[in-house]
This record gives C-alpha cells, sequence and structure tokens, in this order.
C-alpha cells in the first residue's frame, strides 16, 4: 500500500463545502433523470413496476453508491497523499448510451417478442455484467483494447446511438407535447450550449425539471391520481440478488451481446478522458482503480437486478470550479440509493413528465454526436456518416415493427416483397439495422482502413464482418446458419461481399507494393504521397 504523506495544517479535505450544495444539485438532476427515463421506458413497454420499482432501481442505486463511495476514498486519499484540500472527487452516475442499448436493443425486444419480463431482464443482466467484465478486465488492457479499435470509429458508433437511440424518440415527444418540451428545450440551449444562462444561480438541471413539470401540471398533463397510484409502490425495498434470473438469461443471451463490446470500448476511453480532465483540473487519479471500481461495481449490480453500467461522469472541472470537494459525490450516491430503497422511481415518474425528461436526454444525444465531430481529424470525417446508416436503419426498422404491431400485423406476415413495392426498402432497412452496434463499428474501421490506406486491416475486418454475417451476428435478426447454400440466402450473399471487399484491400495493397505507394497524414491532415502521383490528384485529395 503506499504510504499516505500527512496533510499540511489547515490543508486537509473536508467533508463538505458551500460549493457541494450547487455541484449535488448538478449530477444528483443528471441522474435522476437517468432513473426517471429507464422507469418509464420499460413500465410504459408493459414490464411490471413492481420489478422495476421493486428490483432494477435498488440495484442501481447501490451500483452508483459504491462507485461514489470508492471515488470520494480516491480523493481523500489523494488529499492526505499531496497534503491539500481542494482536491475534487470523481462525479459518478450511469452510462446514459448504455440505457438506451441494453433497453431498446435487448430488453424490450426481448420482452415484446416472449412477454417474458423475467428473460428480458435476466438477458439484459447478462449484457450489463459483460459490459463490466470488459471495463474490469480493460482495465489491465487498456492501451491494447484502445489500439484494436480506432478512436474516431468508437466516437462515430456513439455519434449514431446518441442522435438515433438517445435523442431522436425524444425529439418526436418533444413535438409531441410542445407546451411542456419547448421551453425546456429552448433552456438547454440556452445554459449548456450557450454561454449567458437564465436564472444562472439555479442548477440547469433543477431548472429544466421544476420548469417542466410546472408546465405539465399547469396544463392537465400530470394528474394527482396518477400519483395516488404510484404511492403503491412506495415502500421499503431493498438489493436481491439476482443470481437465478442471470443464469436463465445465459441461455438466451448470445444474440443480443454485441452491442456490449463497441459500448464498453467507448465508455472506457470515456472514462479515461474524464479521468485526465481531472488531471489537467490538478487532480491526479490513477486510472486503473477507477475502471476497476467502475467494471465491479457494474457487475455487482448486474448479480443483483441493475442491468445499466456505471462510470465516471464528465464535469469534474466545472464542480471544480463551483467549489465543490467531495460531499457532492457522496451525497449524489446516498440519495440514488435511497431513491431505489424506498421505491421513489415511479412516484418521481408521476410528478415529473417524461416531456420534461426529453429535452434533456436530445441534449446527451446532442453532445455525444458533436463530440465525434470535434474530435474527428477532418479526413476522417466521412467515417462519422458512414458508422450513421446502421443506428439510421436500424432506428426505421423498430419503427416499420411497431407500426405494423399497433395494427395486428409483423413484417412477416406481410412480407419483404409488400414492403419493397411500397417503397420502404425494407429489406434494406432490415439487414443494415439489424446488429447496429457491431455493424457500424465494422463499417466504420472498414471506411477508416480505406481512407487511411491501411489495406491489410481494411482486409481483416471485411473478412471479420464476412464470419459474423455468414453466421447472422449481423444482417440478421437474429444468429442463424444459412438454408441454402447460394446467393439466395443472404447469410452466403453477405459472405461474399465481404470477402470481394477482403480481395479489393488485399489488391490495392499489392498494387501498393508494386508501385511503392504510401500515405501519411500529418497532425494537420495533410496528404502526402510518395510515389509517381500527379500532383493533380494530390491537389484534388486535399480539396
Amino acid at each position: 500500500m503506499t504510504a499516505l504523506a500527512p496533510a499540511a495544517a489547515g490543508s486537509e479535505l473536508k467533508w463538505w463545502k458551500k460549493g457541494d450544495i450547487a455541484a449535488f444539485f448538478a449530477l444528483f438532476t443528471n441522474n435522476l433523470t437517468n432513473i426517471i427515463t429507464f422507469t418509464a421506458l420499460l413500465t410504459m413497454a408493459g414490464l411490471p413496476v413492481s420489478m422495476v420499482v421493486g428490483r432494477i432501481a435498488p440495484a442501481f442505486g447501490l451500483a452508483i453508491l459504491i462507485t461514489s463511495s470508492m471515488y470520494v476514498w480516491f480523493a481523500r486519499r489523494l488529499a492526505a497523499k499531496e497534503g491539500r484540500g481542494d482536491v475534487v472527487a470523481l462525479p459518478s452516475g450511469p452510462s446514459a448510451p448504455s440505457i438506451f442499448t441494453v433497453t431498446f436493443l435487448v430488453i424490450l425486444p426481448v420482452y415484446s417478442t416472449t412477454q417474458d419480463a423475467e428473460l428480458a431482464v435476466g438477458i439484459g443482466l447478462v449484457w450489463g455484467f459483460l459490459e463490466g467484465l470488459i471495463l474490469f478486465v480493460g482495465s489491465f488492457f487498456g492501451d491494447l483494447l484502445r489500439r484494436a479499435v480506432p478512436r474516431s470509429v468508437l466516437l462515430a458508433c456513439l455519434a449514431g446511438l446518441g442522435l438515433l437511440l438517445l435523442a431522436m424518440n425524444p425529439m418526436l415527444q418533444t413535438f409531441q407535447f410542445p407546451v411542456v418540451a419547448f421551453v425546456v428545450l429552448v433552456i438547454v440551449f440556452m445554459n449548456w450550449f450557450g454561454r449567458a444562462p437564465f436564472l444562472g444561480r439555479v442548477p440547469t438541471g433543477l431548472l429544466l425539471l421544476i420548469v417542466g413539470t410546472a408546465a405539465a401540471w399547469a396544463f392537465g398533463l400530470q394528474t394527482p391520481e396518477a400519483v395516488q397510484s404510484a404511492l403503491v409502490y412506495a415502500g421499503w425495498h431493498p438489493p436481491q440478488v439476482a443470481i437465478g434470473s442471470f443464469v436463465e438469461g445465459v441461455a438466451h443471451s448470445a444474440p443480443y451481446l454485441a452491442s456490449a463490446v463497441p459500448l464498453a470500448l467507448a465508455n472506457y476511453v470515456f472514462d479515461l478522458e474524464n479521468i485526465e480532465a481531472a488531471e489537467a483540473a490538478g487532480d491526479h487519479y490513477r486510472a486503473r482503480p477507477v475502471m476497476l471500481v467502475n467494471g465491479g461495481a457494474t457487475m455487482i449490480g448486474a448479480l443483483m437486478g441493475n442491468p445499466y453500467p456505471v462510470t465516471v461522469y464528465i464535469g469534474h472541472t466545472a464542480y471544480k470550479e463551483m467549489g465543490a470537494g467531495i460531499g457532492y459525490t457522496m451525497l449524489n450516491g446516498i440519495t440514488m440509493f435511497a431513491v431505489g430503497l424506498f421505491g421513489m422511481s415511479a412516484l418521481l415518474l408521476s410528478v415529473v413528465p417524461m416531456a420534461a425528461i426529453a429535452p434533456i436526454l436530445i441534449y446527451i444525444g446532442i453532445v455525444t454526436a458533436a463530440q465525434s465531430v470535434r474530435e474527428t481529424p477532418k479526413v476522417e470525417l466521412p467515417v462519422i456518416f458512414v458508422a450513421l446508416f446502421p443506428w439510421i436503419a436500424n432506428w426505421a426498422n423498430s419503427l416499420v415493427g411497431n407500426t405494423l404491431k399497433s395494427v395486428g400485423t409483423n413484417a412477416a406476415e406481410v412480407g419483404a416483397d409488400a414492403l419493397n413495392s411500397a417503397g420502404t426498402y425494407f429489406s434494406g432497412i432490415s439487414t443494415l439495422g439489424n446488429g447496429a452496434p457491431l455493424s457500424s463499428l465494422l463499417w466504420g474501421m472498414i471506411a477508416i482502413f480505406a481512407i487511411r490506406n491501411k489495406p491489410m486491416l481494411g482486409a481483416i475486418v471485411s473478412g471479420l464482418a464476412g464470419i459474423l454475417a455468414f453466421f447472422g451476428v449481423i444482417h440478421a435478426a437474429v444468429p442463424s446458419l444459412p438454408q441454402a447454400w447460394d446467393l439466395s440466402d443472404s447469410h452466403v450473399m453477405f459472405l461474399v461481399a465481404y470477402l470481394m471487399v477482403a480481395a479489393l484491400f488485399v489488391a490495392k495493397w499489392i498494387q501498393d507494393r508494386t508501385t511503392g505507394t504510401t500515405v501519411t497524414f500529418s497532425d494537420t491532415d495533410e496528404i502526402t504521397l510518395s510515389s509517381a502521383v500527379s500532383p493533380s490528384l494530390i491537389q484534388s485529395t486535399r480539396g
């Protein structure tokens, strides 16, 4: 164990500072938004309220409490080691993109198909456990994981997830209930995107909930009867071991785990970025212990019934500027645990409307997408849009499926030919949208290796994509083997197509070796070709 130097006189880290008040409300409202969101999504889809409030929410709060407590311990160790009292604890909360990924790509599809809530949540627990396991292992092999997938590709995948999975439906809700959501959305623009906030002394997250809730009650969108009904679920709900649901989910989880890998890699990178941001603000936290805590708390939460991973939140620098210390993080963990422990999530949802939360989710989605544009080199910007297409198709696929379900039918009964003839391009929507998290990642890598002129890496990724498509991991509703061994079967057709792409990359590699062509990119993304390439081609490439 590292020896801790005694703190200098008058420089001990206090448990509570004045700045912790504002920082707490900012962090707590963000966390509260997430618990209200998944409560609404799951219960509105038909999962039992007693399950969501009595089992998922308490385990969710427990995971937040574990990370918050450990972050406070890390901060106190750092303060004692460096002998100063201005250390700020890292903020903790759930991974917002993961909430929507596991909800929309795992839990809701399984429940919609089987009407078995236990199975749907069980598979979600396996997904969450795998996410935590990847983070846990990644703390030891982080550099290898970060090198395996270009950072621009991870950001591009999250851009699609943020816009289509996170922000699109909330945007539609905003226009469904404009008397509530429009004002909230514009306050988001003013306070979180702008530099001159409205009522800047009030934490923006709290302000958004107050304004949206007041508008909803004023226009009759929330009712006392709903509050009375929600009170039935309030009470003592301690976290429960969910090994049985977890084990049941393991046997059926394979088709739904593809999205966990790219998202875990992205969460790992973002955690490192937030830790680095804290270091830039003067607080040096070692990455490995923080990542171990995140992965461990996520796995514990999954075994207790929570499918949603926890992570380091962005905002350490802002909280430091507010004058916070460790109290805000500790109080956030305690409060979130209390919300789950006393069954308050359904009650909060009956008071705070989803229309008031929707603009906050739009903001998160936009920020996620904007980060990919901001931090991607100019030459790699096309990768973002390439990676968006599978997510667009995934959203459209869900929309078509839900529309057909609402009239008592489905795509299989209507037939792909009928849907295609109506101009929906349903076959393309279905194959492109199925397995979107993984196909977005793969196509992003194919695009970036083509742009960066790394043909052998492109050939490897193309071959891998072909194998995954052959077994139905991507471009198919569920993994399966081909029914026919010719191009009439989509598994075989996609295998052949990807192998053709791999062959193209190999041919490009042979051409480069033959002509001596290499392409390098400077920090300013200028292209230099060391071969007999005409100046006009170089100019056209740059332009």
